[in-house]
């Protein structure tokens, strides 16, 4: 059996003003051509569908057509959780609809996915909380799926008690996930994990959440959950939140974040973006390989120290978004920035690198400055991030801001 591991679509996001709703339509076929190409039986979804709570319309959209073609009118079952960024209602409303299609939205573990089979002859055969037991037409072993969406606070509250509540949140989902494995997952099935949350090896420096990616907090902090509490029954741990492909561990199973669909941020520059192909066997380990996602357009983060350089570099990169550092004796002038910006539509970022910034430990802000107007402390808070005073143009739009008349000089 081969399937297919995906995560973090963030339909509808933004790279600032800039849309990136053509460049996921370019990837989400892409990954459609890829489930074709690779025959794939089934597919994972390990949440942040979207970006926001409340999708714009295009976004929704997007989801629907693509999901169709993923599951190839319903021969190819899709499993999509919800993640942090996904309301719980919008993720699970279209489900009723959607499984007919063999598309299963889950995203309550209050919930219980109604049995049944589905006109394609997939078998819905055994479900209850957090736990789907799948049988495609194609084979003759099951395919069991433990499924833990992101949960937040509030959806836990009433379990939790008043002590060591992030421990406690690692002690009832192993022991939740465990109960379910000691009664559906053995070796006679496919047993599989799909879940969105910050797993790590306990002991061992947790990996940097992306500057794009809201910190997953459940019960007061960031929560990291540990590799071990995964039962050793599973053969594969399909996570989603990190934005990069990253291998957590492969004890007791292979525990693996597939990356994001596109770079949304530009700690994400250098990233490759990929999706996960698993062949898999009833009570054997799995093999499993990331493809590269090509579509879309990469992001750079450039520094130069000449106008001409930058314009070299801008040339030969016409098809990117760049956050471009500029190397300045003083904040950047105004030909030197219409050039830059003419000569690119994708410069996100422009900031100036000053070279010699005057003393700046004279310029730290101090307790008896609090009683200066706020002019005077936009000037002193200017001048101690940038080494230089600001000039009357932004002082102007400072004072427009702030509702003050730019001819009074008090």
């Amino acid at each position: 059996m081969k399937i297919l591991h995906t995560a973090d679509w963030h339909l509808g996001k933004r790279l600032q003003e800039y849309s990136r709703l053509e460049e996921q339509k370019e990837v989400l076929q892409e990954i459609v051509d890829i489930a074709e190409a690779e025959a794939v039986d089934l597919v994972l979804l390990a949440g942040d569908i979207f970006d926001t709570f409340n999708p714009n319309h295009e976004a929704v959209e997007l989801l629907y057509k693509t999901l169709r073609k993923l599951s190839n009118n319903g021969q190819r079952p899709i499993i999509a959780i919800s993640g942090n960024h996904d309301s719980t209602q919008f993720i699970e409303a279209p489900d009723p609809l959607a499984r007919e299609l063999g598309i299963i939205f889950y995203s309550r573990y209050d919930s219980t996915i109604p049995t049944g089979t589905l006109e394609s002859g997939v078998q819905l055969t055994q479900s209850e909380s957090g736990f789907i037991e799948l049988k495609l037409p194609a084979y003759d072993y099951p395919i069991r799926i433990l499924l833990a969406p992101y949960a937040n606070e509030l959806l836990l509250k009433t379990y939790l008690g008043d002590g060591d509540r992030e421990e406690e949140f690692r002690e009832l989902m192993g022991k939740r996930w465990r109960a379910l494995a000691d009664t559906y997952c053995d070796s006679t099935g496919v047993n599989l994990f799909i879940g969105h949350f910050f797993f790590m090896k306990e002991g061992e420096k947790p990996e940097a959440e992306p500057e794009s990616e809201r910190p997953i907090l459940h019960v007061g902090g960031t929560q990291a959950l540990y590799t071990h509490i995964i039962p050793p029954q599973i053969q594969y741990a399909a996570l989603g939140h990190l934005h990069r492909y990253h291998a957590v561990g492969k004890e007791p199973c292979p525990i693996v974040y597939s990356s994001s669909l596109l770079s949304y941020s530009f700690s994400e520059a250098a990233q490759e973006k990929q999706v996960v192909i698993i062949k898999v066997d009833p009570g054997k380990p799995v093999q499993y390989k990331p493809i590269g996602l090509t579509k879309g357009k990469p992001l750079y983060r450039e520094t130069f120290d000449s106008l001409e350089s930058s314009l070299t570099w801008l040339e030969k990169n016409p098809h990117c978004y760049v956050e471009l550092t500029y190397i300045t004796e003083q904040a950047i002038d105004a030909s030197t920035r219409k050039a830059l910006m003419k000569a690119h539509d994708g410069i996100v970022n422009l900031i100036p690198q000053i070279k010699n910034p005057i003393g700046q430990e004279s310029l730290s802000l101090k307790v008896e400055d609090l009683e200066k107007d706020m002019l005077s402390l936009f000037q002193l808070y200017y001048k101690s991030e940038r080494g230089l005073d600001p000039n009357d143009e932004l002082l102007d739009l400072f004072k427009e801001v702030i509702s003050v008349d730019p001819s009074n000089k008090d």
